[in-house]
């Protein structure tokens, strides 16, 4: 097939079925993707509703929650297309997404990911695409992104003054959707599955333009994301785990002299996810936790 879709599911529900649903749904490119669902071990019965509903799709078991990179790797060996999406259980994408996708990489021999538009559920633009940020933007965002989103740091990182409607290269793309060029994704070893959960997308990216591949946002697709349906039952682990990711992605990128603020980096983003935990616990459990993303 020309392109296949990897879905890694972790109780996400009747979100599951409309992803799939609307990855079949989307023959732009000629026809429908391959898809395999990597189900890390749910037990809300949305695997057995999928495998009920639609017993075409490939569906692998795994016995336990592997986290989102090594169950990733699972379901792109399970494939065969030039062409695979990595696209979260709780995405629906829109009909002629996968021909903008497609096209998009095969006008651009060095292009290794692409990446649509991205909708909240309130129809806003979700800042999909953005910049590896500076050291400075950082640590900025990480102080003053929770309590003043629109801060300078913030916005420069987010690209939220950028033209959506607009093609662009960019430093890296949303993992929640993004086509991937299989030669390039297999020639930089696939997602780094010391990742978890969160920035196991900026990392892949990182390597992909670091081996002279580039990484570009394509508006002439566009996917609805949800947001939360898997990572909202477990939100305490999430903050965890997003802030262990942080620390890992500056031990694995920084170099040189910048690897001397690892310390006081691992120290900060420590006390940070104490912070961000307490505040929760204070302000309530129905609250959606939020993250440095």
């Amino acid at each position: 097939m020309l392109w296949a879709a990897v879905v890694v599911n972790y109780n996400a529900g009747e979100a599951l079925l409309a992803c799939v649903d609307s990855l079949l749904a989307d023959t732009s490119a000629g026809e429908a993707p391959e898809i395999v669902v990597v189900d890390n071990a749910s037990d809300d019965g949305s695997a057995d509703a999928l495998a009920a509903a639609h017993p075409e799709v490939t569906l692998v078991r795994a016995p336990t929650n592997l986290g989102f990179s090594r169950a990733n790797n699972l379901g792109m060996a399970a494939t065969y297309a030039p062409v695979v999406a990595a696209v979260n259980p709780d995405v629906e994408v829109d009909p002629g997404t996968a021909r903008a996708m497609v096209d998009r990489l095969a006008a651009s021999a060095d292009l290794a990911a692409v990446g649509p538009r991205v909708r909240n559920p309130d129809g806003s633009q979700y800042p999909s695409a953005r910049v590896v940020p500076s050291g400075v933007d950082a640590v900025g965002h990480a102080i003053l992104g929770l309590i003043w989103p629109a801060n300078p740091f913030t916005r420069r990182y987010r690209r939220l003054d950028a033209d959506w409607s607009r093609s662009r290269d960019v430093g890296w793309l949303s993992g929640s959707a993004v086509w991937l060029r299989r030669s390039a994704f297999d020639e930089v070893g696939g997602w780094d599955e010391g990742f978890f959960m969160y920035l196991e997308d900026v990392d892949l990216c990182a390597r992909l333009t670091g081996a002279g591949w580039r990484v570009a946002y394509e508006p002439g697709g566009a996917v609805l994301h949800l947001q939360g349906v898997s990572t909202d039952r477990h939100p305490y682990r999430m903050i965890i785990e997003h802030h262990r990711s942080a620390i890992r992605f500056a031990a694995k990128h920084w170099h040189g002299p910048r690897r001397l603020l690892l310390g006081p980096a691992a120290a900060f983003l420590a006390v940070r996810a104490v912070l961000q935990l307490g505040g929760r616990r204070v302000g309530g459990r129905t609250e959606r936790p939020r993250t440095i993303r």
